[in-house]
């Protein structure tokens, strides 16, 4: 049995990833923290296509290391090991930098890069005592190119990406893969702080002329799982956005 943990399961790109991977026959634990109208309409779609029984779903708080520890904790005792982690769980924050407080600064590095490290940390042993494992961190464009009042949300991307380059030479050794996806602006809810006006204002810079779908970054998700000599690769996803 094929197993994955997918963090933020309850959003766009995270509900979009597990569904797919149900449909592709893997076990999947879903890490989700407040939204629980998207983690019961992620359940709906799951018991949809007759794959309840293959979903498992954690809530833990990515602003902690000791809620995801936990989290940890209470992955079912039949899953021997995690053949991919997905690191999708993430928080916005739209701010002069100089207005952004130490605990706004805390609480989106804790949730962006901090998280990413301490669930990769509890997946890897198994994954380095099998000699095999994938891992996906979902960055973001602004990882690459920073954004101007996303100071702090952009730097938090970037160290992804750098975690990302480093670690994937660091496990090479041990065959496991570690590659990086910077999506554009994708049309989730997280999103949904633009107006309509903003929203035009935004599609109008982008050279494809839209936004994008979750679905697109599913598939690079699923190409990524399958590419057995792609390591170490940062695959931004932006419809031409920023350049």
């Amino acid at each position: 049995m094929k197993t994955a943990i997918v963090t933020g399961a309850s959003g766009g790109i995270g509900s979009a990833t597990v569904l797919s991977l149900l449909e592709n026959e893997y076990y999947v634990v879903a890490f989700y923290n407040t939204n629980e109208s998207g983690i019961n309409d992620l359940i709906r779609k799951a018991e949809k296509i007759e794959k309840r029984d293959y979903l498992h779903t954690i809530r833990a708080d990515f602003s902690s290391t000791v809620s995801i520890k936990s989290g940890f904790d209470l992955v079912p005792s039949f899953i021997k090991h995690i053949d991919l982690l997905v690191n999708n769980a993430g928080v916005s924050l739209i701010k002069q930098s100089v207005d952004t407080t130490e605990e706004e600064f805390d609480r989106v590095f804790a949730v962006n890069m901090k998280s990413v490290f301490t669930l990769t940390n509890l997946v890897l042993p198994g994954m380095i005592e099998r000699k095999s494992g994938c891992i996906i961190n979902i960055s973001s464009v602004w990882g690459e190119v920073g954004a101007s009042l996303e100071t702090v949300y952009s730097a938090s991307k970037s160290a992804v990406i750098g975690y990302t380059k480093a670690l994937s030479k660091e496990l090479a050794p041990s065959q496991i893969r570690v590659n990086c996806i910077c999506p554009g602006v994708i049309d989730t809810k997280m999103n949904d702080c633009f107006t309509e006006e903003e929203r035009r204002e935004i599609i109008a810079e982008i050279p494809l002329g839209r936004m994008g779908r979750a679905e697109e970054i599913v598939s690079l998700i699923n190409y990524l799982v399958t590419a057995e000599y792609t390591t170490g690769q940062v695959l931004v996803v932006d419809g031409g956005y920023a350049k």
